[in-house]
């Protein structure tokens, strides 16, 4: 179908997904299972990248850029956030939706839009939870990463990678 290096590689990568796909057969679609280990995947790498990022890149200092300045937790956040978008939008388009047709300037705004409702959804679902419902902070971030999870993946596959 495509003989780019990335969907070579992509391929490559899907195909040693699928290895452990076996036993969660019954209860989700084998293209569910590739998109949540490349989330979980991409999820380790951005945590990674962040301790990385503000211990040995930026020290724990601030980053000042001249015109503004950001305290090393949060430069280590938007410099994380940039690349990890990256690496999730090539494991979307090159492993978790390859088949998709989109062209690549079709799918990336249409997947960053999908990252700014999930990042809208999270942030309203915290609210929710924690200021009007009252549960502890830890289970309402997982029921809102669950939550998420399943809005991510019905947008990328119905909108951001559509299949025809």
């Amino acid at each position: 179908m495509h003989n780019s290096a990335n969907y070579r590689v992509g391929a490559h990568i899907r195909r040693f997904v699928l290895i452990f796909y076996p036993p969660c057969r019954k209860i989700c679609s084998e293209q569910f299972f590739v998109y949540g280990i490349c989330g979980a995947a991409n999820t380790l790498f951005s945590w990674v990248l962040y301790w990385f990022l503000y211990n040995f890149v930026l020290h724990k200092e601030n980053l000042d850029l001249g015109f503004l300045v950001f305290k090393p937790h949060i430069a280590a956040f938007f410099i994380q956030f940039v690349i990890t978008f990256l690496s999730g939008f090539w494991l979307n388009r090159y492993v978790s939706f390859s088949s998709s047709p989109l062209k690549k300037r079709v799918q990336m705004p249409r997947y960053m839009a999908v990252v700014i409702a999930c990042i809208l959804i999270n942030y309203w679902g915290l609210k929710l939870f924690v200021e009007v419902i009252g549960i502890y902070p830890t289970p309402s971030q997982m029921l809102n990463t669950l939550a998420t999870t399943f809005v991510s993946f019905f947008s990328q596959k119905y909108f951001a990678f559509k299949s025809r």
